[in-house]
C-alpha cells in the first residue's frame, strides 16, 4: 500500500504560505496603510542611523574618503542590477506563481550574482585605470563580495512585500543597518579610514542575508524544468533593462565629476546628493514598496486602482513638497549642522538638487503604473529616452563642475515632465489631470509658505541659539504657515482629513 503524502508537512517544506493571495484582496486599503506605518517606521529608524553615520563619519573621515567610496559604488551599484533581473518584482507583480517558478528565479539570481561579483573583481584594475586612483583595485574587490552575497536574498525578501509582510522586512532591515553602521563607525574610530566605509557595506550586506533567511521560512529546491518561468524572464528583463539604463543615467554624474574634477569635487557632490535624496528616500521608497503589491492586485480594476493612485500622488506630494522648499530656503544651514563648516561647497549643489527633487518624487510614479500593469516593455522604451536625456544634461553642465551637473538636472527633470506623463499615462486607467489635480494645492501651499519662511529668516540671528534649535523652531513655523495655506485652498479640508483619518486603519479594518 502506498504511502500518504502529508500535505501539511509538505506546505511547510516549501512555504506554500508565500503563493497564496485570496486572504489579501479582503480589507485592502487597511492592509496597505498598515504596511505604509510600518515601513515608514522602519524608514524612520534607519533614516536616523543612516543620519547619526553621516554626522559621525564626516567628522571622522575626509571627503577625499567619501570620493574614493563614490567612484567605485557608481560601478558596483550598476553592476548589482544584475543580479536581480527584474526577478523579485516579477514575483511581487505576478497574480498566480508558484514554488518551482520561484525556485527557478532563486538559482538564476544566485548564479548571476556570482557571475557579476567575479567580473566585477577582474575589473578591478580597469576601474583603478579609468579613475587613475591605484587604492581603488583593493576597494573594489572587497565590494564584489557584497554583490555575490546579495543575490541570496532577492527571492525570500519579494516573496515577503508579495504577502505585505512588511513587519518582518522592517525587522530584517533596521537590524542590518543598525548592525553595519556599528561596524562602519568602529572602524573609523579605530583609524581605518575610507576602509571604515568599506566594511560598513559588508557587515549590512552579510546581516541582510542572515536575517532574511531566518525570517522567511520558504527555502528553494534543486531547480525545475517545464516550471513556466519564461514569462516572468521576460518580465524580469524588461525590467532589468530599464534598470539599467536609469541607474546608468543616475550614475553617470558621478562617473563624470570623479574623472574630470577629482575625488573632493566627488566627495561635495555625493554628499550634497545623498543629504537631499535622504528624507525623500525614508517617505518614497516605503510609499512606492507597499503600492506595487496593492496596485497589482488591483490591476483588474481600474476604478479602484485610479483611486488608490490619485490619493498616493496627493500623499507623496504633501510630504515631500514642502519639505524640499525648506530645504532649498536653509540649505547653508542644513549642510553646517550635519556636515559641518568643511562642506561648505556642497552647499550651492545641495540647493540646486532641492529645485529637482521638488518635483521628482511625485513625477517618478508613472514607474509605478506600469509596472503593476505588466506594461513592462512601454516601461523600458520610455526609460531609454528619458536616461539619454539625463545624460545629456550631466555632459552639459560638466564644464561648471557638480553644481552645473545639479544645474543640467534640474533642467531636464521638469523638460521631462510633461512628455513623461502623457507617454506614461496613457493606455492606463489614469489621466494626466488626475496627476495635476492630485498636487496643485501641495504646490501652492509649499511656494507660498516657502516665501513667507524666507522673509522670516532674514530677521533670525543664526548667532543668538544652538542652530538645531533655531532651524527646528523655523521649520515648525513653516510647517504651521503651509497647513493653513492647505485648508484655505478648496478642498484642501478634505484631503487633510483623508490623509488624517489613514491612521485610524492602524486600528481598525475597512474596504478600500
Amino acid at each position: 500500500m502506498k504511502k500518504k503524502t502529508n500535505p501539511i508537512r509538505l506546505n511547510q517544506l516549501d512555504g506554500e504560505e508565500y503563493f497564496e493571495e485570496g486572504h489579501l484582496q479582503k480589507d485592502l486599503k487597511a492592509k496597505s496603510i498598515r504596511s505604509g506605518a510600518i515601513t515608514l517606521i522602519s524608514q524612520g529608524s534607519t533614516f536616523g542611523l543612516r543620519m547619526i553615520s553621516t554626522i559621525v563619519l564626516a567628522r571622522l573621515l575626509t571627503p577625499g574618503d567619501f570620493g574614493l567610496i563614490a567612484m567605485v559604488t557608481a560601478i558596483t551599484g550598476f553592476v548589482e542590477m544584475f543580479k536581480d533581473l527584474g526577478l523579485s518584482m516579477a514575483t511581487v507583480q505576478r497574480s498566480d506563481i508558484n514554488h518551482p517558478q520561484v525556485t527557478n528565479l532563486f538559482w538564476i539570481n544566485v548564479a548571476v550574482s556570482i557571475l557579476v561579483g567575479a567580473a566585477l573583481a577582474l575589473g578591478s584594475p580597469l576601474i583603478a585605470w579609468f579613475y587613475k586612483e591605484q587604492r581603488l583595485i583593493r576597494i573594489t574587490l572587497a565590494l564584489a563580495s557584497t554583490l555575490i552575497l546579495s543575490g541570496l536574498t532577492v527571492q525570500h525578501m519579494a516573496l515577503l512585500n508579495r504577502q505585505l509582510r512588511f513587519f518582518e522586512i522592517a525587522c530584517i532591515q533596521v537590524g542590518s543597518m543598525a548592525i553595519s553602521v556599528s561596524a562602519g563607525i568602529g572602524m573609523a574610530l579605530y583609524g581605518m579610514g575610507y576602509w571604515s566605509l568599506v566594511g560598513m557595506s559588508i557587515a549590512l550586506q552579510l546581516t541582510y542575508v542572515v536575517l532574511s533567511w531566518s525570517v522567511c521560512k520558504w527555502r528553494p529546491s534543486m531547480p525545475i524544468r517545464k516550471a513556466g518561468t519564461g514569462a516572468l524572464l521576460k518580465f524580469g528583463g524588461h525590467l532589468t533593462g530599464f534598470n539599467i539604463v536609469n541607474y546608468f543615467a543616475r550614475n553617470f554624474d558621478n562617473i563624470l565629476i570623479g574623472r574630470f574634477c577629482g575625488a573632493t569635487a566627488l566627495g561635495f557632490y555625493s554628499k550634497a546628493y545623498s543629504l537631499m535624496m535622504l528624507p525623500i528616500t525614508q517617505i518614497r521608497t516605503p510609499l512606492h514598496k507597499v503600492s506595487i503589491p496593492v496596485l497589482s492586485r488591483l490591476q483588474d480594476d481600474p476604478p479602484r486602482f485610479r483611486r488608490y493612485y490619485i490619493k498616493l500622488v496627493g500623499l507623496i506630494a504633501f510630504i515631500t513638497m514642502p519639505l524640499m522648499v525648506f530645504s532649498f530656503i536653509n540649505g547653508d544651514k542644513i549642510i553646517i549642522l550635519v556636515l559641518g563648516d568643511r562642506w561648505l561647497g556642497a552647499i550651492s549643489i545641495f540647493k540646486m538638487l532641492c529645485i529637482a527633487a521638488f518635483v521628482q518624487p511625485v513625477s517618478t510614479t508613472w514607474g509605478l503604473v506600469l509596472v503593476s500593469l505588466g506594461q513592462s516593455g512601454r516601461y523600458l522604451k520610455w526609460g531609454i529616452l528619458n536616461s539619454l536625456i539625463i545624460i545629456g544634461s550631466f555632459a552639459a553642465g560638466i564644464n561648471w563642475g557638480g553644481f552645473g551637473v545639479a544645474t543640467g538636472y534640474a533642467i531636464a527633470t521638469y523638460t521631462l515632465l510633461l512628455p513623461t506623463l502623457w507617454y506614461c499615462l496613457k493606455l492606463t486607467p489614469i489621466r494626466v489631470t488626475d496627476f495635476f489635480r492630485s498636487i496643485w494645492k501641495q504646490v501652492t501651499a509649499s511656494l507660498i509658505s516657502g516665501c513667507s519662511i524666507f522673509l522670516t529668516r532674514s530677521c533670525i540671528d543664526f548667532e543668538a541659539a544652538p542652530l538645531f534649535i533655531l532651524l527646528a523652531s523655523l521649520f515648525a513655523v513653516y510647517l504651521i504657515g503651509f497647513t493653513v495655506v492647505f485648508l484655505i485652498l478648496p478642498g484642501g479640508l478634505a484631503d487633510l482629513r483623508e490623509y488624517l483619518s489613514y491612521r485610524l486603519f492602524l486600528k481598525r479594518k475597512a474596504a478600500i
